[in-house]
């Protein structure tokens, strides 16, 4: 393989979903903790368009935990608003990867428009920003013990690189 991409961006990737009732208030405010569970669901849907899924990734023995999380909240997200979670890696080895996210809400008109590449080149995302984050993950084995992805999971690795590499184009 390659050298690590470093902090080279890939494309954004999104994931649309519904706000269920239960994750908000009585006054139908999003409670914070649930843009967690999105960033997730962010990433996930990410690797799986990449072809290789979270369980594949664990039957090879590979976890990927948390290390680092941030978070900064823009406007709340109610009860029953469909948003869109954004989802790239901003930086990439053998033995880490980072990812960004944005969690907007987006007219219908613009969930139509919306054009992943030129999102890539710079364009801003459309939609109203949310919350915006961040997660940086270790790869590691069931033991918990760091391992090198391209070791553990060539065709994983290969997968993520190339989305790097080709700013996200399979």
């Amino acid at each position: 393989m390659g050298k690590d991409m470093g902090d080279k961006l890939s494309r954004w990737y999104r994931t649309t979903i519904r706000v269920r009732y239960q994750e908000s208030d009585q006054m139908g405010v999003v409670y914070h903790a649930n843009y967690l569970n999105w960033f997730e669901i962010g990433r996930t849907e990410m690797i799986r368009e990449l072809g290789i899924t979270y369980r594949s990734m664990e039957e090879q023995g590979v976890l990927l935990p948390v290390t680092d999380l941030d978070m900064k909240f823009s406007q709340p997200a109610r009860y029953d608003d469909e948003i869109t979670i954004f989802t790239r890696m901003t930086s990439f080895s053998k033995l880490r990867i980072k990812y960004a996210y944005e969690v907007r809400r987006l007219s219908a008109e613009e969930r139509g428009g919306w054009d992943a590449m030129a999102c890539a080149e710079g364009q801003e995302l459309p939609g109203e920003l949310l919350v915006s984050g961040s997660t940086s993950h270790v790869w590691v084995s069931r033991e918990w013990q760091p391992v090198r992805l391209d070791k553990s999971a060539p065709e994983l690795y290969a997968a993520l690189e190339r989305a790097l590499a080709r700013g996200g184009v399979s």
